[in-house]
């Protein structure tokens, strides 16, 4: 004999309220005793009640479902933010919803888009970025709140970090430790952040009165292998760097490995920052410096950006900016004359 799915209207007559109230407990709506809540959510749970999102969103207008677009969940600094989005959305009495792409060079098809819209009320989406995959989300006035921004979307809310003042603070630091021929893996040029960043590192080479050499700045691309890569060309120069800085953490891990290959000793041999200050920054050795972003912050100002655009208000400002913070490890130390 097959089990039949319990409706609300079976859920309602079970706990002996009225479909309205049962509706409204589920759904986390105000007016509901705590302790009838606490009864509703009791008998659903073992009666195995679903709520059905898409009839709760046709019905009210929301799911109570926040997707969140993260193409690549192999990066520690998206997996920090994810994971932000994810508790942030959970304080606020919705789901998240994760969608990840594993071919990175294609575009999510349209079936992704409806998924998205009929399921969702509305979308966090993190770097990188497809072209025009953002912008199709967004027609239709779908909330959209972006973490970092692509050359195309800066009229869409966005949430970052102070990419510019990071990076001032990182070569301040390697400059007033002596290094005047200082290295820039770059980013990913698509990218808000990785612009800002570079350039910061422009501008710190002309304030500081640095060597200026466009053969110091090579891509990286925000990965492993960018930075490794990065690292050999900067190793094969006449005359090296004292001091590499990496646009963010993946990358400045390729520049240690390739480093500690080679039989230099990072700090002593070659001074080595960073910029995100994952968790392993803390664990490599020797331990990375590097620049601070806030990633639980960032989650919970993208989940309130969304959700203000969800109950039809207008974010405060087009673009949120948190702060960063240099933290010096071990990984930097002046230069050997």
């Amino acid at each position: 004999m097959s089990r039949t799915t319990p409706t609300l209207a079976d859920l309602a007559a079970a706990a002996g309220v009225s479909t309205m109230t049962a509706s409204r407990a589920l759904n986390n709506q105000p007016g509901i005793a705590r302790r009838t809540r606490a009864a509703i959510l009791k008998v659903a749970s073992e009666k195995g009640y679903v709520t059905n999102r898409v009839a709760q969103k046709l019905s009210s207008g929301q799911s109570g479902v926040i997707g969140v677009i993260a193409l690549q969940l192999d990066i520690p600094f998206i997996i920090g933010v994810v994971n932000s989005v994810v508790r942030a959305a959970a304080a606020a009495g919705n789901e998240a919803l994760i969608y990840s792409h594993p071919e990175r060079e294609k575009q999510p098809s349209s079936n992704v888009l409806q998924l998205l819209q009929q399921f969702t009320d509305g979308v966090v989406a993190l770097p990188p970025y497809q072209p025009g995959f953002v912008e199709a989300l967004a027609r239709g006035r779908f909330p959209v709140a972006m973490v970092d921004s692509p050359l195309d979307h800066a009229q869409l809310p966005c949430v970052t970090a102070d990419d510019y003042g990071g990076a001032r603070s990182a070569m301040k630091h390697l400059a007033e430790l002596g290094h005047k021929r200082i290295a820039f893996i770059a980013g990913s040029e698509q990218l808000g952040s990785a612009r800002e960043r570079l350039r910061a590192y422009h501008e710190a080479v002309a304030v500081h009165g640095l060597v200026r050499d466009p053969a110091l700045v090579v891509p990286g691309r925000y990965s492993l292998e960018g930075g490794r890569a990065a690292t050999l060309a900067l190793l094969a120069l006449k005359k090296r760097p004292t001091a590499i800085f990496a646009a963010n953490d993946l990358s400045a891990f390729g520049v240690m490995a390739v480093l500690q290959e080679q039989g230099l000793k990072i700090a002593q041999d070659m001074s080595v920052v960073g910029f995100d200050d994952v968790p392993a920054a803390l664990h490599v050795h020797p331990a990375l410096t590097t620049v601070r972003q806030p990633m639980e912050g960032i989650g919970r100002a993208a989940v309130s950006t969304l959700l203000s655009q969800i109950a039809g208000l207008a974010p405060d400002s087009a673009r949120v900016t948190l702060p960063t913070e240099l933290i010096v490890r071990q990984s930097t130390a002046p230069p050997q004359r």
